[in-house]
């Protein structure tokens, strides 16, 4: 198999870091080049702990993307930051897997557009974990039976949007199901916590929970790895994991 040649936003972040080692530590998967908000011109291995040498830190996402013309480019940023990043690397016709949570409907919509227009792949997850696609395909698939239900998510201080798109993403998914209102979420922020969420149905004499966690930011890495593989052949933008896994 062909090496994956990509560059990666992000890689001081505790989900970047993850990142880079996954990268690292697949045998078809090559890091050419990283993005970050500062450290311009450095090498990756001055600015996290890697093992990783001769990979160079731009500042710019345009001029890394133009310069390295990766096969894929990776987004583990923020909110504000990872939108502009979608956007220029689908003008730029390069296949993307955004792990940046914060992209409402009409934020998806319009990248959409851009890359129907370019023919360029691009998958925008709210998760990458396996489990935590399945929870949100079980809650649809329970949405048919139950009438109401909540949706609690637990995530560490550190995060940046609430709620979270996990919880976003499922109530949308309950909400095709009820064809009608959407769920009521609860964010919860405090340390100690990785990414966690739970949806409750409650019916007639009796409750049903579906919960999920990430109890280590590894979780998400078979997520991404999928999704890097997958992006290669798609020619429009995807939303959520579940319509490439199912």
């Amino acid at each position: 198999m062909e090496m994956i040649k990509i560059v990666l936003a992000g890689p001081r972040g505790k989900m970047g870091q993850q990142v880079v080692n996954m990268i690292h530590n697949h045998e078809n998967f090559k890091l050419i080049g990283v993005i970050d908000s500062k450290n311009n011109g450095m090498y990756l291995h001055e600015v996290i702990e890697t093992n990783i040498k001769d990979v160079t830190v731009y500042e710019n996402c345009e001029e890394a993307l133009t310069t390295l013309k990766p096969d894929v480019f990776v987004d583990f940023t923020n909110p504000t930051t990872g939108k502009i990043h979608t956007e220029i690397a689908l003008r730029l016709g390069v296949k993307s897997v955004i792990g940046t949570s914060g992209f409402n409907s009409s934020d998806v919509e319009r990248l959409q557009e851009i890359a129907s227009k370019n023919q360029t792949g691009c998958i925008i997850a709210p998760n990458f974990a396996l489990g935590a696609v399945l929870m949100m395909k079980f809650s649809q698939m329970a949405a048919k039976f139950y009438n109401e239900a909540e949706i609690i998510e637990l995530h560490h201080n550190q995060k940046k949007d609430a709620p979270s798109g996990t919880a976003i993403k499922t109530a949308e998914m309950i909400s095709q199901e009820w064809k009608s209102e959407i769920p009521t979420i609860h964010s919860v922020r405090l340390p100690g916590l990785i990414a966690h969420q739970e949806v409750l149905f409650g019916g007639q004499g009796e409750t049903l929970k579906i919960r999920h966690d990430s109890l280590d930011r590894n979780s998400f890495m078979k997520g991404v790895a999928i999704s890097i593989n997958t992006v290669q052949q798609l020619d429009s933008l995807v939303y959520g994991l579940e319509n490439i896994l199912f």
